[in-house]
């Protein structure tokens, strides 16, 4: 527990902070409703459900502030570089934007749930006080309004009326209906086997967040509900006059109160994150118009494409990934890929497994399917917006990193150790990093194909430069026959691996990774090590509790912090 506290530290606190933050501007906003004079005869109208709606829509409008900077990543990629965050657990945030994302929409959630309730209930009591059994009072406020050029409290103006449609003939009323709707689908369409399976609904609902935020803008403009003026108060003494409500117009001190809706303020909330994405979605505009030239396709036989691609201007980091659009398969959708070329080389490259309609419909248009030579003007036209900063470019930052990867979640390695390979062939690079342990896990063995390749380039670099310490790799398949297993047994006294053909011979099965983290633990006893993960969220959350249970409660001994790539 002492061990995932200090790892986590920041983390929580930064939760704590946010949480506080909603605290405080729930507990003042109630405060001030429940105790400000001009919302005393709307308090005798609505009771305590007054507050409770200001104080959650305060917090509502607190969290719309948040929710768009987690996802503006040209911000966060621009943060990530400046000298306030150039490593350490400030920088690890950083990987966690869209879990921050995620907490803050529940956030908005738990507030809209309680601001549509307390409002339901305010619309029920604005009803009943126009009753005859509501009380003298009640009935006195609810009845102002009725002459013209008069101001009003209560927006239902008879008891006789449908309260449904009274309510959503106003602003607040129908604005309220289609920024709920936006909301509820975009959180039931953001779930876990929504967008694995239905990608493209995922992101197409997510787009009403414009409808969401347009209507929040105009949600206040309805003044749904209304207090005494500043003008009604120097005149009206409410405290005598709540009291003597049938002395209203007759005496000085009681005329008749005036009220007004308060001025909507949930455009100062969200104009500055409005802005800043909307210089996300320009610069997104300015790299769709840079031309992108695929120089080569190459077709695996694990299913998994491979596409080399220049751009002008185009700089990179090992371990970043760019989002990429293809207007002949869809002008709206862009979808994110890690990128497996190292800087050093003269090309970018992404390797993207068929696994959905979008990816399946690049594969055609790529020609992917029909394995025969395609001439490069036939190719279609990629737009590419990136690269952006990951968890994974931080491996070069610590002494001793361990990378590790699961399927597919092996490409953000592919440049890590590229990388690694062209740094090492250059005497002149010196590297802070002295240890890479890489772990990968794969179903298929013929997923090792591709990458294969730089693993045995690697290997021999490594051998030559007498640095064979340097790099120490660990490949498990996890999935195979009767057929392949007769094949592997038959050859197992080989000097090279029958599955890979590297000098490392593969694994069968899945890592001890108790047995492997006390091993480096052992290894390097007062080391901060960085553990680099991409794949599942299963095994995501196994990986992230033995780095907390094997570092060292005292901050001299070992300390593995965890790095995951999300998108």
């Amino acid at each position: 527990m002492g061990c995932w506290i200090f790892s986590e530290s920041l983390s929580v606190l930064l939760i704590l902070v946010w949480l506080g933050l909603n605290l405080y501007l729930f507990i003042d906003t109630f405060h001030w409703y429940e105790e400000n004079d001009a919302y005393l005869y709307t308090r005798i109208v609505l009771g305590s459900t007054l507050a409770w709606a200001r104080a959650s829509a305060t917090c509502l409008n607190f969290n719309c502030m948040l929710i768009l900077l987690p996802v503006s990543r040209n911000l966060i990629s621009f943060i990530r570089g400046t000298s306030i965050c150039c490593r350490g657990a400030l920088r690890r945030q950083l990987d966690k934007n869209l879990t921050f994302h995620k907490i803050v929409a529940y956030g908005i959630a738990v507030n809209a749930i309680i601001h549509i309730v307390a409002h339901l209930v305010n619309i029920e009591r604005y009803h009943l006080s126009q009753s005859k059994e509501a009380g003298g009072l009640q009935n006195k406020l609810s009845g102002i309004g009725r002459t013209p050029n008069e101001s009003y409290l209560n927006p239902i103006r008879s008891y006789e009326v449908n309260t449904t449609t009274q309510i959503l003939t106003t602003i607040a009323g129908v604005t309220g209906v289609i920024i709920t709707v936006a909301f509820i689908l975009i959180m039931t369409s953001s779930t876990k086997i929504i967008r694995r399976s239905f990608y493209e609904v995922f992101w197409y609902t997510h787009h009403l967040f414009m409808v969401f935020f347009i209507g929040l803008v105009i949600h206040g403009m309805g003044q749904l509900v209304r207090g005494q003026t500043p003008q009604s108060l120097l005149l009206h003494n409410v405290t005598y006059c709540k009291d003597h409500y049938s002395e209203w117009e007759k005496v000085t001190q009681c005329p008749l109160p005036l009220f007004s809706g308060s001025e909507p303020v949930a455009w100062k909330w969200v104009f500055s994150p409005v802005v800043v994405y909307i210089c996300e979605k320009i610069v997104r505009f300015w790299r769709f118009q840079q031309k992108v030239v695929i120089t080569k396709v190459v077709t695996h036989s694990s299913g998994v494409l491979e596409l080399h691609m220049k751009k002008c201007g185009f700089k990179m980091e090992p371990g970043q990934y760019i989002f990429l659009q293809c207007p002949s398969v869809s002008r709206l959708e862009w979808h994110p890929f890690t990128l497996t070329s190292a800087p050093e080389e003269e090309f970018f490259s992404v390797h993207i497994r068929a696994v959905g309609d979008w990816t399946e419909a690049l594969f055609k248009a790529c020609g992917a399917e029909e394995k025969v030579f395609k001439e490069s003007w036939k190719l279609p036209r990629l737009a590419v917006d990136g690269p952006f900063g990951a968890g994974t470019t931080d491996v070069f930052h610590y002494r001793v990193s361990v990378c590790i990867a699961a399927g597919i979640g092996v490409t953000p390695f592919a440049s890590i150790l590229k990388s690694i390979w062209f740094k090492c062939c250059n005497p002149n690079t010196e590297l802070t990093l002295e240890k890479v342990y890489f772990y990968w896990t794969c179903r298929d063995a013929s997923a090792f194909e591709w990458f294969a390749d730089l693993l045995f380039l690697l290997e021999t670099q490594m051998a030559e430069k007498g640095k064979t310490h340097f790099l120490s790799y660990h490949i498990f398949l996890t999935g195979w026959d009767e057929s392949q297993a007769t094949h592997i047994a038959l050859h197992d006294d080989e000097e090279m691996d029958v599955i890979t053909g590297l000098r490392q011979k593969t694994f069968y099965g899945r890592p001890n990774w108790d047995t492997e983290f006390r091993q480096i633990a052992e290894n390097h006893p007062s080391n901060s090590i960085g553990v680099f993960f991409c794949g599942p969220k299963a095994l995501s959350k196994i990986l992230q509790k033995r780095c907390n249970l094997y570092s060292s409660a005292d901050p001299r001994g070992v300390q593995f912090h965890y790095n995951k790539e999300s998108f």
